[in-house]
C-alpha cells in the first residue's frame, strides 16, 4: 500500500470514529495537519476524494452554524480570503461571464436548461452545481460533462497544496467541503478558458460562498419555498431576502412568478441594490401558435424553469451582442406586481433544441427496465414534493396497463436534515402506494470502497433512527386514512392517485412490532427486495436471504415476483436518488 493510501486510511478511520461527537472533521483535520501534504504524482481520483471528505461536509456545516450562530458576513469574507490564498482575486471571476442562479426548487434544472441552450450556440460552458449524485466531479462540468477523474485529481491537489502554504498555529488552512469545491470550480473554469460559467447557489444566496461573485452577467431566482430554515429563516419572506442577496448593481435579474409576499421582498432587494429585476412571462407566452416547446425534463413544473432559462440565456447573449439574438423580435408586455415583465420573444432553433436536449439526472427521471419502472426525483421541500407527486401520478396515467397480471406501486423514501418528513410523506399519500420502503442514503452498509458515497457526519444508528421516524409518520398517516375497505390487497382497488386506492402495506423486518413500513439498512438491500432479481441491470451477485426473514416481507416478495408491472417512486433526497442511480446505472461510476 502506498504511503498516501496509508495516510488517508488512518485519517478517515479517525474521522469515522470521531463522527459520533461534534468534532469529527476537526479531529481529522488536526491529525492530518501533523503530516506533510502528499505529493501529486501517482495520486488517484479516489485518493483526492477521500482527502476532500476529511473537510467539513455540507451537513456538518449546517449543524455547526446551528450551534455557533456564527456571523454569516464574516464567513463570506473568509471565502474571499481563501480565494486570494488560492492565487485568485475577486476581479478574476469577472472574466468567467457568470450566470448566477438561486431559488428553493428548480434552480438546478434552470441551470441545466440554461447551460444546454448556450452550449448549442457553440460556446464553451462551465457549470457548477450541487449536490452530486454518484461522483463528486459531477459538480464541475465542462460542456455539460463532468470533468475527468484525471482533471479533478490534478486541480484538487494543486489547490490543496496552494492552501496548505498558509497553514499556521492560529488558522485552519483548508476551507470547508463546499467552499473548497467552489474555489476549485473557479480555478478549473479559468484554466479551461470557458466562455461562460453557470453557477448554482449552494444554500440561500446573500451569504452563500458563491456570492463572492461581484459582476455576473445576469442573475436568476427560481421558485421560492421553505427549506434550510435554521440558516435562512422560517418564512418565505425571510428566505426571499436571502435569495435576493445575489442581486448586483446594474446586473439584470429575472425571477418566475412568486407569491405576493416574497415577490415584494425580491422587488425591494433589487431596488436597494439598483438591480433591474424582471418577472418572466409564462412559457406559453413564448410558444408559437400554442404549440408547446418540447422539454428534455418531464413534469409541468419544469415549464417555469424553462421560461426562466430562456430569459437568462437571451439576456446573456444580448449583452454579448450575439447576432442570433440581435435579430429576435421582442415585445415588452408591461408590468405585473410593480415589476416589469421580461421580453416576450420566439425562441431561436438553438434555444428550442437546447430545451429539448437538456438532461439532468435524478430530476423527474424515468428508467424502464423490464417489468420495473423507476421514477426518480430528488424533491425534498413541500412545494417540490407536490410537483413530484403530480408528475408521478400523471406518468402513471400515461403508462400502459399490463394485461398479464397486477401492478404494484412502491415508494422508496428518505429525508435528511431539519426537513419535515411527516409533511413530505403526507403529500405522497394520494399516490396510493402498495408498499412504502425507507432506507438511509447509504449505497451499501459499508461504503469504504467508494469515496464519492462516504459521509462521516452521521452514524449508521443515527440514519436508521431517522428512517424509523419516517416509518412512524407513514404509519400514523396510513391509520388516519384507513377505512373498512382499505385492506384489499396489493394491486387491487382504484387506480393510483384516485379515491379509494390500493393497500398501503409497508414491511419492517427490523422492527416486528410494526407492520406499516419496511426499513432497510442501505439502498442496495432495499433495491434487492423491490426488484426481486427482475431488473435486467441491477443483479446483485449474492441476494440476501435475510431480507425475507420477516413473514410479511416474504409474502410481499412473492407479490413483487409475480407482478406484471412494478412502479417505484424514489424521492425525498437527492442523495438517495444518487445512490439508487449508482446501482441502477453502473456506467455513471465509470
Amino acid at each position: 500500500m502506498s504511503w498516501a493510501r496509508s495516510h488517508l486510511r488512518s485519517a478517515l478511520s479517525l474521522a469515522a470514529v470521531s463522527a459520533r461527537g461534534a468534532t469529527a472533521e476537526g479531529a481529522a483535520r488536526r491529525w492530518l495537519s501533523a503530516w506533510p501534504a502528499p505529493q501529486e504524482p501517482g495520486m488517484e481520483y479516489q485518493d483526492a476524494v477521500r482527502m476532500l471528505n476529511t473537510l467539513q461536509t455540507n451537513a456538518s456545516y449546517l449543524e455547526q452554524v446551528k450551534r455557533q450562530r456564527s456571523d454569516p458576513q464574516a464567513q463570506l469574507e473568509a471565502m474571499e480570503v481563501y480565494l486570494v490564498r488560492s492565487g485568485l482575486q475577486v476581479e478574476d471571476l469577472n472574466s468567467l461571464n457568470i450566470i448566477h442562479v438561486t431559488g428553493t426548487k428548480g434552480k438546478g434544472s434552470t441551470c441545466a436548461f440554461t447551460e444546454r441552450i448556450l452550449r448549442n450556440y457553440g460556446l464553451k460552458t462551465g457549470f457548477f452545481s450541487s449536490p452530486h449524485l454518484v461522483q463528486v466531479r459531477e459538480r464541475i462540468r465542462i460542456n455539460g460533462k463532468p470533468i475527468s477523474p484525471e482533471l479533478f485529481t490534478k486541480h484538487f491537489w494543486r489547490l490543496y497544496h496552494q492552501l496548505e502554504k498558509f497553514k499556521d498555529d492560529s488558522h485552519i488552512s483548508m476551507p470547508a467541503y463546499f467552499r473548497f469545491l467552489t474555489l476549485m470550480a473557479f480555478h478549473v473554469f479559468l484554466q479551461e478558458k470557458v466562455d461562460l460559467a453557470v453557477v448554482e447557489v449552494g444554500i440561500g444566496g446573500a451569504y452563500d460562498c458563491t456570492n463572492i461573485i461581484r459582476k455576473p452577467v445576469v442573475c436568476g431566482v427560481s421558485s421560492l419555498g421553505i427549506d434550510h430554515t435554521s440558516l435562512l429563516g422560517d418564512t418565505v419572506e425571510k428566505i426571499a431576502w436571502q435569495k435576493g442577496g445575489i442581486f448586483k448593481p446594474g446586473v439584470p435579474a429575472f425571477t418566475v412568478l412568486q407569491p405576493e409576499g416574497p415577490l415584494a421582498v425580491l422587488r425591494d432587494r433589487a431596488q436597494q441594490t439598483s438591480c433591474p429585476l424582471y418577472l418572466c412571462p409564462p412559457l406559453e407566452a413564448l410558444e408559437e401558435g400554442g404549440l408547446p416547446l418540447p422539454l428534455g425534463l418531464e413534469g409541468e413544473h419544469q415549464r417555469s424553469n424553462a421560461a426562466l432559462a430562456l430569459q437568462l440565456a437571451r439576456s446573456w447573449l444580448e449583452q454579448r451582442d450575439h447576432q442570433d439574438v440581435r435579430e429576435l423580435t421582442v415585445s415588452r408586455p408591461g408590468t405585473r406586481g410593480q415589476l416589469p415583465l421580461a421580453p416576450v420573444f420566439r425562441p431561436t432553433s438553438h434555444m428550442r433544441h437546447g430545451l429539448r436536449d437538456t438532461e439532468w439526472l435524478g430530476r423527474t427521471q424515468v428508467l424502464r427496465r423490464g417489468p420495473l419502472t423507476w421514477y426518480l426525483d430528488g424533491a425534498h421541500t413541500t412545494s417540490s414534493m407536490q410537483a413530484c407527486a403530480r408528475w408521478y401520478c400523471q406518468s402513471l396515467q400515461r403508462s400502459k396497463r399490463p394485461s398479464g397480471g397486477p401492478q404494484v406501486h412502491v415508494l422508496l423514501f428518505n429525508s435528511t436534515g431539519d426537513r419535515d418528513s411527516a409533511a413530505l410523506l403526507k403529500l405522497l399519500q394520494p399516490c396510493r402506494f402498495d408498499y412504502a420502503v425507507f432506507c438511509p442514503n447509504l449505497t451499501e452498509v459499508s461504503s469504504t470502497e467508494n469515496a464519492d458515497q462516504q459521509n462521516f457526519t452521521v452514524t449508521l444508528d443515527q440514519v436508521l433512527l431517522r428512517c424509523l421516524q419516517h416509518q412512524q409518520h407513514w404509519s400514523c398517516l396510513a391509520e388516519k386514512e384507513a377505512g373498512p375497505d382499505l385492506w384489499s390487497g396489493p394491486g387491487g382497488g382504484a387506480e393510483p392517485g384516485g379515491p379509494g386506492g390500493s393497500q398501503l402495506l409497508a414491511l419492517h423486518p427490523l422492527h416486528s412490532a410494526s407492520t406499516d413500513s419496511l426499513v432497510f439498512s442501505c439502498i442496495s438491500h432495499a433495491l434487492q427486495w423491490i426488484s426481486q432479481g427482475r431488473d435486467p441491470i441491477f443483479q446483485p451477485p449474492t441476494p440476501l436471504r435475510s431480507l425475507l426473514s420477516h413473514p410479511t416481507a416474504s409474502s410481499g416478495a412473492s407479490i413483487l415476483r409475480e407482478a406484471a408491472a412494478i412502479h417505484v417512486l424514489v424521492t425525498g433526497s437527492l442523495h438517495l436518488v444518487g445512490g439508487v442511480l449508482k446501482l441502477l446505472e453502473p456506467s455513471l461510476s465509470q
